[in-house]
Formats: structure tokens, sequence, C-alpha cells
């Protein structure tokens, strides 16, 4: 009888340790459990001390009711001292900081901005959707949260070229992105397989440049010639374009537009064949991969060209930063084109990896011209670039330490650890996984265990680690041709990304696995359609 005893007392113990036990993603900074209980139910209103905080409590208010069944109010003024959620800005905070007390007495949370205390109320929306309650209750454990992210810059790429998604699907995109306490929406808009976004001055670009005969079928090969037949297209109008950067704004994310220049753009050269050395003629490419052909670096045209699309970009995103691209661009076609030469010889250039460098410096200046920083994938270092632009380093980490030790501001990305169009098994053949991103027609792999093992400042010195603002998750679309096929590649990877820049220090593996298993729970409730090997033991 006295060993039942101690087992029911080591049982109660256990659970009440891992009720005190910190369910938030990502981590935060510090959490300290605390004794007592707070009951929130349809009486708890949410008091907001300044009308700026309007939006964020609404936003947070249908969550809750969507995925709590919990209804709150939001009231602008003072909050009483028991029974409220009160929420605040405190400027001794940074930006993005916040606070979460949670006590019997109710629930506070201050951020140092808007934006603070939308993440302290996501945190406190995975709390409230894990809490005990029902009929329209919550019952929190009480806790005191301190937090703040550790990169400024938490993004999530999506490449809508490859295969199109509705503006609602770019939302629920942006919605993942907020949930995990990320700012920056990078949005890849442009492809050789196609051209999504309206430019009124070139309506040939939408027109002709939105729309593939016909799409590959099957991982790509050499020797696979498959076809589907089938016209593909669609983009956004500039309304729409307006709209989702709109909704982006409201939780607090940075809409970042990539129109990739001078490499994939064979979309462009179909609409307008004269930007191209050989001035075609030219098809929207109906495979994947690299082509030869890019716009023309000898032509004054192909400048304006440029400037005409990135002036309409400009008025389209308020972003400080726009993505040129940069990337996989062959030169074959400089080389043999006398304008491009001519060009090469009177600039005073060396070859054609500088001619590459004198365009992306006239497109750096023109976006400087009108107050905007310049992001490039990590070719635009080929050639030499100014230490104002900013480098998205994707073929490796090594090409993000060459950035740092050159001064650049630098975003990592690398493959092996960021690209999340990759199989996320180590066996993905035994575990029955989708076709995936592949190279040689081989199909590359990232676990989740080894997107959580990223480290951004690996191979730098202290100095060198202040050129590091942030890192990034890319979801390519090769392979991808719906967006539920988009979520199941994303989650839960997006969440050890999340991790990785949020919280960087004091990572632990099985304590992010135990929190993934209760987020997991709100997932199912939201709709998403993860991958469920993670959850199912499998890596």
């Amino acid at each position: 009888m006295r060993k039942l005893l101690l087992l029911v007392v080591a049982l109660v113990a256990s659970l009440s340790v891992v009720a005190a036990e910190c369910m938030i993603i990502p981590k935060p900074v510090s959490y300290e459990p605390q004794k007592g209980k707070c009951v929130l139910s349809p009486k708890t209103a949410i008091y907001v001390a300044e009308k700026s905080l309007v939006r964020p409590a609404t936003i947070f208010c249908s969550q809750v009711e969507a995925e709590k069944g919990l209804q709150l109010a939001v009231v602008e003024g003072a909050a009483p001292a028991k029974g409220a959620v009160a929420l605040s800005i405190d400027k001794s905070l940074g930006k993005e900081e916040y606070s979460l007390q949670i006590a019997k007495s109710g629930v506070v949370v201050k951020g140092g901005s808007e934006q603070g205390v939308f993440y302290g109320l996501q945190s406190l929306r995975q709390v409230v959707f894990n809490a005990k309650g029902k009929g329209g209750k919550a019952t929190l454990p009480c806790m005191v949260v301190k937090d703040k992210p550790h990169f400024a810059y938490r993004g999530g790429m999506l490449d809508v070229c490859r295969y199109f998604f509705s503006v609602d699907e770019v939302k629920k995109f942006i919605d993942i992105l907020a949930m995990h306490k990320m700012n920056r929406f990078h949005w890849h808009l442009t492809e050789d397989q196609g051209w999504r976004i309206e430019i009124k001055k070139y309506p040939n670009l939408t027109k002709v440049g939105s729309m593939r005969k016909e799409t590959l079928v099957g991982l790509q090969t050499k020797n696979n010639r498959k076809f589907d037949g089938k016209p593909y297209g669609g983009f956004y109008t500039q309304d729409e374009v307006r709209e989702i950067v709109r909704y982006a704004s409201e939780r607090y994310i940075d809409v970042i537009p990539e129109i990739d220049m001078p490499g994939h753009m064979v979309a462009a050269l179909a609409s307008y064949p004269e930007l191209g050395c050989t001035k075609g003629p030219y098809e929207v490419r109906t495979k994947w991969g690299i082509s030869r052909d890019i716009l023309c670096a000898g032509r004054e045209s192909t400048f304006e060209f440029v400037e005409g699309v990135l002036a309409e970009v400009l008025e389209l995103f308020p972003s400080k930063y726009i993505h040129i691209g940069g990337d996989e661009a062959p030169k074959h076609r400089w080389k043999a084109c006398p304008e491009c030469q001519k060009r090469i010889q009177e600039e005073g250039l060396k070859d054609e990896h500088e001619l590459q460098s004198y365009f992306t410096h006239r497109v750096e200046k023109f976006l400087a011209k009108h107050g905007r920083r310049l992001i490039g994938w990590d070719e635009i270092l080929e050639g030499g670039v100014s230490k104002t632009a900013t480098v998205m380093a994707w073929r490796g980490a090594q090409r993000g330490v060459k950035a740092a030790q050159l001064g650049n501001e630098v975003i990592m990305t690398p493959r092996h650890y960021c690209y999340l169009d990759y199989c996320q098994t180590s066996d993905h053949d035994a575990n029955n996984e989708p076709i995936c991103a592949a190279g040689n027609g081989k199909r590359f792999q990232l676990p989740i265990r080894k997107v959580y093992s990223f480290d951004p400042y690996d191979q730098l010195t202290p100095e060198q680690r202040k050129s590091i603002i942030g890192v990034q998750g890319n979801m390519w679309t090769e392979y991808v041709p719906n967006f539920d096929h988009v979520q199941y590649m994303v989650m839960p990877r997006i969440a050890a990304l999340a991790e990785v820049g949020w919280t960087y220090e004091n990572r632990n593996y099985d304590d992010f696995a135990r929190r993934l298993h209760l987020l997991r729970k709100l997932y199912d409730k939201c709709g998403y359609k993860y991958a469920p090997y993670f959850f199912n033991g499998i890596e």
C-alpha cells in the first residue's frame, strides 16, 4: 500500500512538472512557471491601453474563438485590477520584445511596439489552446515569460512561379509564418516558367509570360521527356498584390518581392523578345532547371525595362528590401553577344562575371535612389558587389561567411538546412514520401532534426557575426503543384527554423520535440496539412 501511495505521489508530481513546462514555440528567452491558475471566460475582456493595439487584439480574439471556442471582447481603456487581459506598449522594451504575465488576477501582455504585443499574444494563443477548459472557458497555468528574437530577419519564401497559388492560399502561408513569429515573406514572383505580377507598362508580361503551354511530368532527368500537354498559368493583379501586402502588414510581416534578373527571365523574354541577346524566338519554359537565355546586358533598352518594372513594384511594396535574384545566370549568350562584349570593353570590365556585377550595381543605384536596399542570391558576390547589398547565402554557409568577411549584410539560407522542398526523411522511398527536389536523378534530404541543428554563425568570428541579420526557409515548387502539398513540405520543419531564428541560444532538440507535439494539435485545429513523419517517429 505504501509503495502504491508513493507511486501515485510521484505520478502527480511528474504531471505537475509537465504542466509547468514551457509549451511555446519558438522557445522564449525566459519562462518561469508560477503557482496558481487563471481562468478566461466569455466574461473576460481584452483591454487595450493604446488604440493601435485593437488590431492585434482583434486577430487574437478571432484565433482563440476558432481554436478554443473562447469568445473575448476588445475594450479600449485601462484594465480593471482583476479578471482581464491587459495589453499595453512599454517603450523600455525592444520593438519585437514582449513580456507575458499570467496570474490568478488576470493576464498582462506588454510589448515594445504593436509588433511586440502581437508576438506576446501569439505565445498566449498557444497557452490558451493547450489549456484545460470546456464551455468556452480556458484555465491557464500561471507564468511569467520575457522574450525577444535573436535575429532581426526571420523569413519564409514561397515560389509561386513554377506553380501558382491563389490569394487566399498566399494569405494562409502568411498565417503560418505569423504563427511561428516570422517577420518576412519573400515572394518569388518571376521565373522562366511564369511571370506572376501585373506590370501595367508591360502588359505582355502577364498576357504572354504568365502562361506556359504544358508542364514536365515527374522527376526531371536527362531522359524524361514526358509532359502533361495542358496549358498552365496565373498571375496577381496589382489590386491583389496590395491586398496581400496589407494582410501581411496586419500580422507584422514585411513582403519582399523578388523579380529575378538577369537570369530566370525566359517568361519575360517570351513576352518581349528584344530583351534577349538573340532576340528569340522564346517560349515560356515548360521544364525546370537553368536556361542559357537571359536578359541582354549590352542594351540600354534592357535597363529601361528593368527600371520600368521596378518602378511599379516599388509602388506596390513598401518593404525596405527588394530582391533581384541574380542567381543561375549562364554567360553563354553574353560571350557571343556583340553588344554585351562592347559593354564590357567600354566599361573596362574584366569578363562576363564583372558584367553581371555592373548590371547589379546599376539596379542597386536605381533602388537606392528610391530609398530601398537590394537583396540578391549569393551569386551576386561573383565579379564584385557593393557593401550596401544584402546577400542571401543559399549554395552553402561558406558563401555567407565570405559575404560577412566582406562586410555585407547576410541572410543565411543554405539549401542543406533551409530548402523546404527537400525530402523530409533519410529514407524517402521506404517512407513513401511524395516527389521532392532532386539533382542528377537523386532526391535531396532534409530531416527536421537537421533543420534544428542549423547554426547561422558557424565558422564566423564574433565581429563577422554582426553581419548575419537573419535566416530564411525557402519553399520552391517545381514538384509541389498544390497548396496542400506546400503545407505538407513546410510543416513542421518551419517550426524548427523559427526556433533557430528566434531562440538560437539554449536550444534543445528533445525539448523542442516535446513542444512540437503540442503545436501539432494546433496545426490540426487550423486544418493544416503537415507532414506526419516526425510525429510517427520517423526521421
